[in-house]
């Protein structure tokens, strides 16, 4: 199955991993547990992990009771910050289509503002939604 909308396994995993802690409170959540819940590699994880820790969105605490917990308030991360945090800032595309950084031979994109609009949507609605709106869904 295909859908319109894709998001890379980095950025999905640092979306739901955020959720997995920020849903734990100020209890510490091993990348074991968060691995176990999502049926992501350790591997992978602790590279997403890491990257969302330098990032100032957790914190890492080591020893036997360790793991991780919410940096900052849950209702101050958004979506966005996360997704941004893993894949860069979200850009405005011009056409859906990648001609290598060629120019569309049309001149515009055959989907007209489509790409334009969806993006549009999808990086409000990311933005509109912080940790706090998961916390105990």
């Amino acid at each position: 199955m295909t859908t319109a909308l894709q998001i890379s396994e980095a950025a999905s995993l640092a979306l739901h991993s955020m959720a997995i802690v920020a849903r734990a409170g100020h209890k510490n959540i091993t990348a074991k547990e968060i691995s176990h819940a999502t049926g992501f590699s350790q591997a992978h994880l602790a590279k997403v992990l890491q990257r969302l820790t330098k990032a100032g969105l957790l914190r890492s605490e080591r020893g036997p009771k360790g793991g991780f917990v919410l940096a900052k308030p849950a209702d101050s991360i958004s979506f966005l910050e996360i997704y941004e945090t893993i894949e860069g800032p979200l850009a405005m595309p011009e056409c859906v289509v990648d001609l290598n950084g060629k120019k569309c031979p049309f001149g515009e994109c055959l989907l007209g503002d489509l790409p334009g609009r969806a993006t549009e949507m999808f990086k409000d609605y990311l933005a509109g939604r912080t940790l706090a709106s998961v916390n105990h869904a």
